[in-house]
């Protein structure tokens, strides 16, 4: 039967790209579905619906299916978390093990709840393909001058806020910080910040030195840019290497439609 990996899937496109390049490398893929993940069922070997507030189950078919390893996939957001109904007995006690819902925490508990039951959480970005890049325009058009000095403004603003814990993308404009993120995801952020600018923003997106990969590989994609471009931003910028453009071929052509800038920065 192979190695068996448990995917445990949130929202979004990531998941299906995880799931066939495990397969590609030899994995027996398990796929226990939270959100709405498209495509997973074709590329996975079993799919397991299930819950956030229904832990137990989860940890049963883990054991059940002989599964070693685990990779999380696609967007979990704190919000739905703070906001459940109280969970089964497997859920509270994760939760009591981590304390409160912050991240730190519940990554944490995590950790050890599946490092209990014999099972390594894995780094996501051995199973992302080329949609993790290095440093260039992505895009047709590239900034102007002065839109690259709010680049650099932005990334270092972004740092500050991510090492923070507070979000990782800001949004500025002729060197004023207009928005900063916070539990309401990138692309409401961005949104918000570009609606506030009047239009000619630039929004920037960074990742904390010590991200953990195995939870979380901060994206931007092709919902992203079409929300920045409607709400007037003229750039987005992503630190290379380190943020994953989703759907790559697409997301740069919806830039490209839109006339927006899309650029893959270092920070040095």
């Amino acid at each position: 039967m192979g190695r068996a990996l448990g995917l445990m899937c949130g929202a979004g496109v990531m998941p299906a790209r995880m799931a066939a390049e495990a397969r590609r490398q030899g994995w027996r893929v398990v796929a226990f579905v939270f959100g709405d993940a498209p495509g997973v069922d074709a590329a996975a070997d079993l799919t397991i619906p299930s819950r956030l507030v229904e832990i137990g189950p989860v940890f049963e078919a883990l054991q059940r299916e002989a599964i070693t390893a685990a990779l999380f996939a696609g967007k979990f957001w704190l919000s739905d978390i703070l906001r459940t109904e109280r969970g089964d007995s497997a859920g509270e006690a994760l939760v009591e093990r981590a304390g409160s819902v912050a991240e730190s925490n519940l990554t944490g508990a995590v950790l050890a709840a599946f490092g209990g039951l014999g099972v390594e959480i894995l780094d996501q970005r051995a199973f992302v393909g080329d949609w993790l890049g290095g440093a260039g325009v992505l895009s047709t058009r590239t900034p102007t001058d002065g839109e690259w000095a709010d680049v650099r403004r932005g990334l270092g603003m972004a740092r500050m806020c991510a090492e923070a814990r507070v979000g990782q993308t800001v949004v500025v404009k002729r060197g004023v910080v207009v928005a900063v993120e916070a539990a309401e995801g990138t692309t409401a952020a961005i949104r918000r910040g570009g609606e506030l600018a009047g239009g000619g923003a630039v929004a920037v997106k960074v990742v904390a030195r010590d991200n953990d990969y195995r939870f979380d590989t901060p994206t931007i994609g092709v919902e992203t840019i079409e929300a920045a471009a409607a709400s007037g931003v003229s750039v987005l910028a992503v630190e290379a290497n380190r943020v994953l453009v989703l759907d790559r071929e697409a997301a740069v052509a919806a830039a490209n439609r839109a006339g927006l800038a899309l650029v893959s920065v270092d920070d040095d």
